[in-house]
């Protein structure tokens, strides 16, 4: 298999462990170990549930995230964005697609081909990417408020991957009402 090193370097600390991209600390984990604590949980509680719960999560870590990026490297609007999704894209979670973005009205459509989720279920005939819904509308929200723009979102997944006949996950982010 053909591959290529991100451009972000990993920096580890050589007296803690601590492994730091982007000056945020990381884990390092396989794929299929995130996945199995996530299917387990998912067993307990209801991917119902545990869809919520990572929205929330999800929306407040996309959110700093985005922040401190933007702070690190002087960006601001679509960059930020742009950068966020070729970000997570680098980290082995799946391609993320920006097929629309209008930050001051806070709509997006992002295609998710490749996910990590999909490769560990298969084909289950439901939506197993919900864990990245927050992190987009956490994403918009910030980059909306460092521009001024006064719009609060929303995101929903509408298709996954892992649905019989679809190819690849699709998120949509609108404007609260």
């Amino acid at each position: 298999m053909a591959g290529h090193a991100p451009e972000m370097p990993i920096v580890v600390d050589d007296e803690t462990g601590v492994w730091t991209t982007d000056a945020l600390p990381m884990l390092y984990v396989p794929r299929h170990f995130f996945v199995n604590n996530h299917m387990a949980i998912e067993e307990e509680i209801g991917p119902e549930r545990y869809a919520e719960l990572l929205y929330d999560a999800g929306y407040k870590s996309a959110y700093y995230w985005c922040e401190k990026e933007a702070e690190l490297h002087g960006m601001s609007g679509v960059a930020v964005f742009e950068h966020y999704m070729k970000r997570i894209s680098q980290r082995g979670w799946g391609f993320f697609i920006i097929e629309d973005l209008d930050i001051e009205q806070g709509t997006a459509r992002i295609r998710l081909e490749n996910s990590a989720f999909v490769y560990q279920y298969g084909k289950v005939d439901r939506k197993v990417d919900y864990m990245f819904t927050g992190w987009f509308a956490g994403a918009m929200d910030q980059i909306a408020q460092s521009l001024g723009y006064n719009v609060k979102t929303q995101a929903i997944q509408t298709q996954s991957g892992a649905q019989a006949g679809c190819e690849y996950g699709v998120f949509e982010v609108s404007p609260l009402s």
